[in-house]
C-alpha cells in the first residue's frame, strides 16, 4: 500500500536541517520510484503524486523561512 502524504504541521516542526536531509530521501524514493515504473506498472500511482507534494510542501516551507530573515 503508497505511503500517506505527510502533515503540513509535522514539517513545519522540523528544523532546516531536517527538512533538506527529509527532501533529499524523499527525491531519492521518487527517483527509485520512477525507474520501478518503467519496468512496469506501481502497486500504487499515488505514491508518486504524494511523493512530489511532500517534495513541493517542504520546499514550500524552506522558502517561507528564507523570507522571514528579509
Amino acid at each position: 500500500r503508497g505511503r500517506s502524504p505527510m502533515k503540513v504541521r509535522e514539517l513545519r516542526d522540523m528544523s532546516i536541517n531536517e527538512l533538506l536531509q527529509k527532501e533529499k530521501e524523499l527525491r531519492e524514493e521518487l527517483f527509485r520510484l520512477r525507474i520501478r515504473k518503467g519496468s512496469g506498472p506501481l502497486e500504487s500511482p499515488a505514491m508518486l503524486r504524494n511523493l512530489r507534494r511532500d517534495i513541493a510542501r517542504i520546499k514550500t516551507i524552506l522558502k517561507e523561512r528564507g523570507n522571514e530573515g528579509a
